[in-house]
């Protein structure tokens, strides 16, 4: 009975688990990324598949596609909030990098369409 109720709890635990997205990473410095011309670009390789991956890079690049469809409904508030911070930057100092990542990852424009109004609420001008 014991085991069936730690075999229980355990698995109730990942199903939580999953709920959100790690925190693990959330203390790093996104303007000292985005600041950094070296820092940035490897961010921007590994989510392009042109370069190798550090593990922080690695876990963007793995929920970046579950994020846009769920609206980062798993994404802590310092994670959305760097969200902004990093797409202000894009859209604002690094176009061609911003139409290259669009492309990748909303080639036909669902999620620009979708986020628009929630993005121009925040501040945040998007491209057509």
């Amino acid at each position: 009975m014991k085991f069936t109720v730690a075999v229980l709890l355990a698995l109730v635990a990942v199903c939580f688990a999953d709920d959100k997205y790690t925190t693990k990473y959330d203390n790093l410095d996104v303007d000292e990324i985005l600041k950094s011309d070296r820092l940035f670009k490897n961010y921007y390789n590994c989510l392009l598949d042109k370069g190798k991956c550090s593990p922080e890079a690695r876990e963007l690049k793995r929920v970046l596609p579950d994020a846009l469809q769920t609206e980062c409904s798993k994404c802590s508030e310092r994670q959305r909030t760097g969200t902004d911070k990093v797409l202000r930057h894009l859209i604002e100092n690094k176009p061609a990098e911003w139409k290259e990542l669009s492309a990748v990852y909303d080639p036909q424009n669902i999620y620009i369409t979708k986020y628009r109004a929630e993005a121009e609420k925040r501040g945040i001008k998007l491209p057509n």
